[in-house]
């Protein structure tokens, strides 16, 4: 294996791509001890794309590499291209019209990466834009939370009678998008139209959304791979059905995936980018992840990606076990906005305060436009130095980074760029020995947060039962248990003025306590 540092430089003319850790040197003086290492990690990836079960805990294949090789081939990637040509050309239209915007209604995996690769390739005001200006596509809105504030903002600009809801979950039972699937079933209804007329999902085939979807015969369901999990399924139909809904050429964004793939299958981690970003991390963080992951690309449009990684990474290597069943609490802190913004904001503690981090650059060569500054000097002249400054100034004080470069900023890059991280996570998960493909703490806010439901259930039980009674939380809950809990819960009900059994809940604040009332009843 090559030691020189500029063998921490890799570089491909195939959209202008490079991976620079030569600024990183000096704290990867370990790198060649891992060759051995390498050697076991790059046969558990092959593994992953032989078939093998890589996610033991359910007992799951791992496909997302695979798939997206012959996606672009497949009957599903046409249908999707077909259905949303023929919402462009006006062929399907909604009520004997166009059209106008299609809503995404997802959470996690199946909402961030539609976010990235809309607001990477679309851009932030794709919504103001003409349908001219769109060439024929509807707008984009997407919602990822069960905060109903969502779908308020939405009521204020979306026409309902031509507006498509795409729900997009892989097992139909996740309760944030169910919940939004729901609230907006209403909408339309309360504006006498139908809504599985407007209505699609993206899902397993035989999923409780699939057979809800079926039985009240929505226009359309896509089915997708039980062997792709969320934070994995931008280049599956996941992240093409938005993307065809906005016209991103969602094939060439797989074709950048898929050369990505093809260059990371190389078992150097020299000259295999996805291994030396493992590598680096798993050195950089002692193995524990000991520092941060600061993401931060110096491109408005992918001010995005740090969220998205947060998921995949910190989703993905964050586990109390390793594969042995050991408690190991291992993991990797991701965050980032945007450069330069951030030079006005965190990057004063990077600079001079806790050396507890390492900051992953993005830069984008091509600009979309040229607007002169001062100095002789462009804005974007400005930002490129507002970025070798910075990298200047943290090599000076020994504070790590690395640079990865694309010449633009095309689907073609962006999948690039997703399928590096993605194998970088998967290669750095064997290095510590986790299940990178499954989420057993997800699973626990879940199962904890059902347990305030049926708390929340109870209570509203004992509100419709207890007209006329008031009194501070504590003592509310004295037969219901949780004081804590059922205190966030009043709260809640008394400011939105809910009411149970024609019982309204308010409250008082008396003395340092709020009090709260039940009134009204028969």
């Amino acid at each position: 294996m090559p030691k020189a540092s500029q063998e921490l430089f890799i570089t491909r003319e195939y959209s202008g791509f490079s991976l620079d850790l030569r600024n990183s040197e000096k704290h990867l003086q370990q790198l060649p001890k891992l060759a051995q290492t390498f050697a076991a990690v790059h046969a558990q990836m092959q593994c992953i794309e032989a078939g093998d079960i890589k996610n033991p805990d359910e007992g799951r294949q791992v496909t997302h590499f695979g798939d997206r090789a012959v996606y672009a081939s497949s009957e599903l990637f046409a249908d999707v291209e077909a259905f949303f040509a023929a919402v462009r050309s006006g062929e399907l239209l909604l009520n004997g019209k166009r059209v106008s915007a299609v809503v995404i209604n997802g959470i996690g995996g199946s909402a961030l990466g539609p976010q990235l690769a809309q607001f990477a390739l679309r851009g932030p005001y794709w919504n103001e834009l003409s349908a001219e200006q769109r060439d024929g596509n509807p707008k984009l809105y997407i919602l990822d939370n069960t905060d109903p504030a969502g779908i308020h903002d939405l009521c204020a600009v979306a026409d309902w009678s031509t507006t498509l809801v795409i729900t997009i979950s892989k097992s139909g039972g996740t309760r944030e998008p169910r919940n939004n699937m729901f609230a907006l079933q209403a909408i339309y209804e309360r504006a006498g139209l139908n809504f599985a007329a407007h209505a699609g999902a993206v899902t397993m085939a035989g999923s409780a959304l699939d057979q809800h979807a079926e039985t009240n015969g929505w226009r359309k369901r896509w089915h997708m791979a039980e062997s792709i999990g969320g934070r994995t399924s931008e280049t599956a139909v996941v992240g093409h059905v938005p993307a065809a809904a906005a016209g991103i050429d969602f094939g060439q964004l797989l074709e950048g995936a898929v050369l990505m793939d093809e260059w990371t299958r190389d078992p150097d981690p020299y000259t295999n980018p996805s291994y030396l970003l493992a590598a680096s991390w798993y050195l950089l963080g002692d193995g524990r992840g000991d520092r941060n992951m600061v993401v931060l690309p110096y491109s408005d449009r992918l001010v995005l990606l740090a969220r998205y990684l947060q998921q995949l990474v910190m989703e993905s290597v964050g586990k109390g076990t390793d594969l042995r069943g050991v408690p190991v609490e291992q993991g990797l802190n991701v965050f980032g906005n945007k450069g330069g913004s951030d030079a006005h904001a965190f990057v004063q503690q990077l600079q001079e305060g806790r050396d507890d981090f390492f900051v992953t650059f993005v830069e984008v060569l091509e600009d979309p436009a040229h607007y002169n500054a001062e100095q002789g000097l462009s804005m974007a002249d400005y930002l490129h130095n507002f970025l070798g400054g910075l990298v200047d100034a943290l090599a000076s004080k020994n504070r790590p980074v690395m640079t990865i470069t694309i010449e633009a900023l095309t689907p073609a890059a962006l999948g690039m760029l997703i399928a590096l991280f993605e194998r970088a996570v998967a290669a750095y998960a064997e290095l510590v020995q986790v299940n990178a493909f499954h989420q057993p703490g997800v699973q626990a806010y879940k199962l904890a947060s059902g347990d305030m439901d049926a708390l929340a259930q109870a209570l509203q039980k004992h509100v419709a039962a207890n007209a006329g009674s008031e009194g501070p939380a504590a003592e509310i809950a004295a037969g219901l248990g949780a004081a804590q809990a059922v205190e966030g819960v009043l709260a809640k009900w008394a400011v939105n003025g809910r009411s149970f059994g024609g019982v309204t809940v308010s409250r008082s604040f008396d003395n340092g306590t709020w009090i709260y009332a039940f009134r009204g009843g028969s």
